[in-house]
């Protein structure tokens, strides 16, 4: 019995892996041929749309005193004829309102927003959402920096179909100086954009990214805009929209450049936060997932849920097998990666890095 329970988490911490690297290859390829190949070379030429409605740009600020015109210059030189870019002062302690008032005496465009106490980005954005003059709602953080066609390409998802809530962007690292930086510009085209890729061909995304995300007014109204309990906002909305059966869009060409942390401290609490975040949407809206309607939430839940088995499995075992260095423990195992399984997963490893590098390096 104990041999047999040696072996199947042996299994599973070796299969669960592989398999879903080559499945998540091979739903990056997929996606790649089907929806990011038009135009060929010149892929990110600008098609016509058949309407261009007059959009809103929402961007909370908390002290981005250092980033801020960067990041308001940036949602005023967007390619679109018709636009209003809105930005919430959530009750910064530096010159970030100072600065805001300063852009908006010489941008008609520019409105700001300055609330009297912080309550975080959920209530900004809900506080924007509904100040805002558009149906079509585009969220920024304050301290990125959008792509001047990202408006165009987020806009050519949500015209398409009306049934889409929500368009999530493509975001790149721009901070590369330091090894941690350039390890995670491996991370986002390797592991995010592809998983992103993957998961909007089985119907359901994860989460959209925060940093840069469209929202039809319809979609936001229907779920009673952000919920401002949980930690990342960005989870639970992408949940509830897609529970309400409305559809979330994976847009690579609609780039956005952003900060990330780029200190072992700053990335554990960042990488913290998202789990926690993921946790607190799990448990929430599980009880909301097993009806035969809502049933194309369930590869992303089941995916989910396995992870995090899979996490967890491999930090007791590399406490077993730490302890089996000392003391005699049945289920130690002998080495952490016994025989070629170590071999087979650095090779599915590289293969869907390269894979990755295929698919995003156009972007970079």
């Amino acid at each position: 019995m104990l041999a047999s329970i040696t072996s199947f988490l042996s299994g599973f911490l070796f299969y669960y892996p592989v398999f879903m690297s080559w499945l998540w290859m091979c739903g990056a390829i997929y996606y790649r041929f089907h929806w990011e190949n038009e135009g060929g070379k010149d892929f990110r030429k600008l098609t016509p749309l058949t309407e261009y409605p007059f959009v809103s740009l929402l961007v909370p600020c908390h002290n981005e005193g250092a980033n801020v015109h960067d990041t308001i210059h940036s949602l005023l030189n967007q390619n679109w004829p018709d636009f209003e870019v809105i930005a919430i002062n959530d009750c910064s302690t530096d010159n970030t309102g100072e600065l805001l008032d300063q852009l908006m005496a010489d941008n008609p465009r520019l409105r700001v927003i300055h609330l009297a106490k912080n309550q975080g980005k959920a209530m900004a954005l809900r506080t924007a959402a509904l100040l805002a003059q558009s149906d079509y709602l585009i969220c920024m953080d304050g301290d990125a920096l959008l792509d001047p066609n990202a408006t165009h390409w987020m806009m050519n998802n949500l015209l398409n179909s009306t049934r889409v809530g929500a368009v999530t962007g493509n975001p790149r690292i721009r901070n590369r100086t330091t090894l941690l930086g350039k390890i995670q510009v491996g991370e986002f085209t390797s592991i995010i954009g592809m998983i992103k890729r993957a998961q909007r061909i089985y119907g359901r995304v994860f989460t959209v990214s925060g940093v840069v995300v469209a929202f039809r007014r319809t979609a936001l109204q229907s779920i009673g805009y952000w919920n401002t309990d949980m930690i990342t906002e960005d989870i639970d909305i992408s949940w509830r929209l897609q529970l309400h059966h409305w559809d979330i869009r994976y847009e690579p060409k609609a780039l956005c450049w952003i900060l990330m942390p780029e200190t072992l401290h700053g990335i554990w609490k960042q990488r913290l936060r998202w789990a926690q975040g993921g946790a607190e949407v799990a448990i929430r809206h599980s009880s909301d997932l097993f009806t035969w309607r809502r049933r194309r939430m369930w590869p992303i839940f089941l995916e989910y849920g396995l992870s995090v088995i899979w996490s967890y499995l491999v930090f007791f075992t590399l406490i077993l097998w730490f302890l089996g260095k000392f003391i005699d423990i049945p289920l130690a195992p002998p080495a952490l990666l016994p025989g070629w399984y170590g071999v087979i997963l650095g090779a599915a490893c590289l293969i869907q890095f390269t894979v990755s590098v295929f698919i995003d390096s156009r972007y970079e």
